[in-house]
């Protein structure tokens, strides 16, 4: 899928947030760490909702998966949340770039994630798939899982 119809369903999944159902939270809960479950507490309602959906297909693509490796899948857009840039204005940073510190936050979610968790002590494997330095099928199971 391209980036482009990759950010326009993420879009207009974004348009109708739901709660992540409980037994979806449970899991989510039993997988990360204490510290990292409260990260991914603070991510907007529909990064949650996207976010099991990512872990969800990742298990499905690589079902031997360690814990520190759903976790990455789970976590893997907890940056984001540093930007507190809600659905539309997260839209205009897409299209325009970098261009304010909130925006340039959006845009460098990847790195700022990797270091909310190394602050927290999450394993390396998480990330690694948090900051896009994983390599192999690993990123091969994350990008495809990604693609929604």
């Amino acid at each position: 899928m391209s980036k482009f119809a990759h950010l326009t369903k993420r879009f207009v999944l974004s348009l109708v947030p739901s709660q992540v159902q409980e037994i979806e939270r449970q899991w989510v809960h039993s997988v990360l760490s204490p510290s990292e479950f409260d990260l991914w507490n603070k991510m907007m309602t529909q990064d949650r909702q996207h976010s099991v959906l990512v872990g969800r297909r990742f298990v499905k693509y690589r079902p031997t998966s360690s814990p520190a490796e759903i976790a990455g899948a789970l976590l893997h857009d907890v940056g984001k949340s540093a930007a507190h840039l809600g659905t539309l204005t997260r839209v205009v940073a897409t299209l325009v770039g970098p261009r304010t510190c909130r925006f340039r936050q959006y845009h460098d979610h990847e790195a700022i994630g990797a270091v909310m968790l190394r602050s927290i002590g999450s394993d390396e494997i998480t990330v690694s798939m948090v900051e896009g330095s994983c390599i192999g099928e690993l990123r091969d199971a994350l990008d495809r899982a990604d693609d929604i």
